[in-house]
């Protein structure tokens, strides 16, 4: 089942079920693939375009959920955290630390990288690894840990 089906189905349940959070950020993840397909000029996306999608969202509601927290907005910080739940329903299983721990310390291994300065040479050939399985920021200080 694509994503957009999967979309599909679950915006019909969560209209019976009178979910209106859900139903929202379902709509939203569904306007962002429209969007790109149109940018992109394609009828339909890879699943590589649409975790680049979800991978998007997710992070904008983040930095999101940062500004809240620092603004003391108790009462939208609850809301982004619910909204980046629902999306993250449609995201691959996450690594955990160990593994991602793993795949950059081969990684690093491959690129020969040995410094610090090398870290854009390591984060360029570890994304396309865990693409929609990581948060950037994450993987960033692993990186950086292993360089040190």
């Amino acid at each position: 089942m694509s994503l957009l089906e999967k979309l599909n189905e679950d915006m019909k349940q969560a209209m019976k079920n009178r979910d209106k959070e859900t139903l929202g950020v379902i709509r939203m993840i569904k306007a962002s693939i429209q969007n790109e397909s149109i940018k992109l000029g394609k009828d339909t996306l890879s699943e590589d375009e649409d975790l680049t999608i979800l991978s998007r969202e997710v992070k904008q509601r983040k930095d999101s959920l940062q500004e809240f927290k620092s603004a003391g907005r108790d009462d939208l910080v609850k809301k982004v955290e619910t909204e980046i739940s629902i999306v993250q329903r449609y995201m691959p299983e996450q690594l955990s630390e160990g593994e991602l721990s793993e795949i950059i310390q081969q990684t690093i291994q491959e690129v020969s990288a040995t410094t610090k300065k090398d870290m854009g040479k390591v984060m360029s050939a570890v994304m396309p690894k865990v693409k929609g399985k990581a948060d950037g920021s994450q993987i960033k200080d692993i990186v950086l840990k292993h360089l040190n």
